[in-house]
């Protein structure tokens, strides 16, 4: 299933997520069947095609096919949203999906949700994320990027196949009223009984009740930490509790993590030791101040702050800033053996507001020669925070971001307020849906 940055407690990444999403529209089941060619990719997952002048967004498809495909959402004027019936001309990108219950062959309303790129080559669903990338920071961002979308390294994650399956530590199957449990449908809030998880490393494909019953409970949550056993915890349907507070640990190179057992972690097997690397990369060492007051925003449980201090030296002065009080304390033991670290609870745009009020002079100085890393959630870290950040005006940004389009608008505001894009990176962290992992590093302007 897709990394869908699902509605939970406040997370041990990024603090409190917006609200849970609403459900989506009912399927329109009496749409008109339209013949479309499809012409582009768009963000999100779905694709671009034009029928009788208006734009259709259309999920299964390629670009360059011509398919037929059921309207199931005209209540906007400008576009219709479309769901792929039928395969009329096939792109050679095409093939088998990775997993069948999410194949075109079935009707949509029984279609598993979370693998939406698995009927595309990999090497094609790269370079359409590309394009997702490339188009966003064009039109958001006011900058052409020449960015290539690269695969985790294998070394990184054992037992992921080049067909981008057995990759997915964390795994959220829904629980309906009847107790079935399943995938949410493609879309939709219906669940839908499988017979397979193929995007969950072997150990949760192999331990997945597929095909038990669970009544009373809304979720079942399936949890393979690389440290330990994997877990099957069933979560309540009145509270969504998972009982007391479980933590688990996490390995990274030579570092082990502590968290709690539904707090946030990256849900890639190699993502962590993949952006542990991408930010120790990213980070400019001739612009690397170890005495400034260096900042991890949206720091979670010390993976990031630990990335700086793994390639510069635990010396290093840096404070990590996390919403969560639970992730904070976990930061806080996570990274004691390093003196210069410090975790602090607090809301990231507060925290900055705090800084600009209240710092002396020397500060004020310390947080110029700064490098700060920031993970924000999906939405990005938003104008409040860019502004502020502006304002202080660190050395370098080193931005870590799940999704192109806020990462874009937020390069935008920030080149806006004299700061320039000197690197990119993008990352498949998400084989098989259309999310991707992007890096930045900005630097002020003199």
């Amino acid at each position: 299933m897709a990394e869908s940055r699902r509605p939970r407690r406040p997370s041990a990444r990024h603090g409190p997520r917006r609200p849970a999403p609403q459900a989506p529209a009912a399927p329109d089941v009496d749409g008109p069947v339209v013949e479309l060619d499809v012409e582009r990719v768009a963000h999100g997952g779905v694709f671009v095609a034009h029928h009788e002048g208006r734009v259709v967004f259309v999920s299964d498809a390629i670009p360059g096919e011509r398919v037929a495909a059921r309207v199931t959402d005209r209540r906007h004027d400008r576009f219709w949203r479309a769901e792929t019936l039928e395969v009329l001309s096939a792109s050679p990108d095409r093939q088998e999906h990775v997993w069948a219950e999410a194949s075109v062959s079935r009707s949509p309303a029984h279609r598993a949700g979370g693998a939406e790129f698995g009927h595309i080559r990999m090497g094609r669903q790269r370079a359409l994320k590309g394009e997702v990338l490339r188009d966003a920071f064009e039109r958001m961002g006011g900058v052409d990027v020449d960015v290539e979308v690269r695969g985790v390294d294998p070394e990184l994650a054992p037992g992921v196949t080049p067909a981008g399956t057995g990759w997915r530590t964390r795994v959220r199957l829904q629980v309906d009223d009847d107790g079935v449990v399943g995938p949410y449908a493609a879309r939709s809030h219906t669940v839908v009984p499988v017979a397979s998880v193929p995007l969950a490393v072997p150990a949760l494909a192999d331990l997945a009740p597929l095909t038990s019953r669970f009544p009373g409970a809304r979720a079942v949550d399936l949890i393979a930490p690389s440290v330990g056993d994997p877990a099957v915890v069933v979560i309540d349907r009145e509270s969504m509790s998972q009982g007391p507070r479980a933590t688990i640990d996490e390995r990274v190179g030579d570092r082990t993590f502590r968290l709690d057992r539904d707090g946030f972690w990256q849900v890639h097997r190699g993502a962590a030791a993949t952006l542990t690397r991408a930010v120790q990369e990213f980070v400019y060492d001739e612009l690397f101040d170890p005495r400034a007051a260096n900042l991890d925003l949206y720091g979670g449980v010390g993976l990031l702050a630990a990335a700086v201090g793994g390639r510069f030296g635990e010396t290093v002065r840096i404070t990590t800033v996390e919403a969560d009080v639970r992730a904070t304390e976990h930061a806080g033991a996570n990274l004691a053996d390093w003196v210069g670290a410090l975790a602090v609870t607090a809301r990231v745009d507060r925290f900055l507001d705090d800084l600009a009020a209240t710092a002396t002079a020397g500060e004020l100085a310390r947080l110029r020669d700064a490098t700060v890393v920031l993970d924000p959630p999906r939405s990005g870290a938003g104008r409040a925070v860019v502004d502020r950040l502006a304002e202080l005006r660190p050395r370098q940004l080193v931005y870590v971001a799940c999704d192109p389009v806020a990462l874009a608008r937020d390069v935008g505001l920030l080149r806006e307020r004299g700061y320039a894009l000197a690197a990119i990176g993008a990352f498949d962290l998400f084989p098989n849906t259309h999310h991707v992992e992007a890096v930045a590093r900005l630097t002020a302007i003199v």
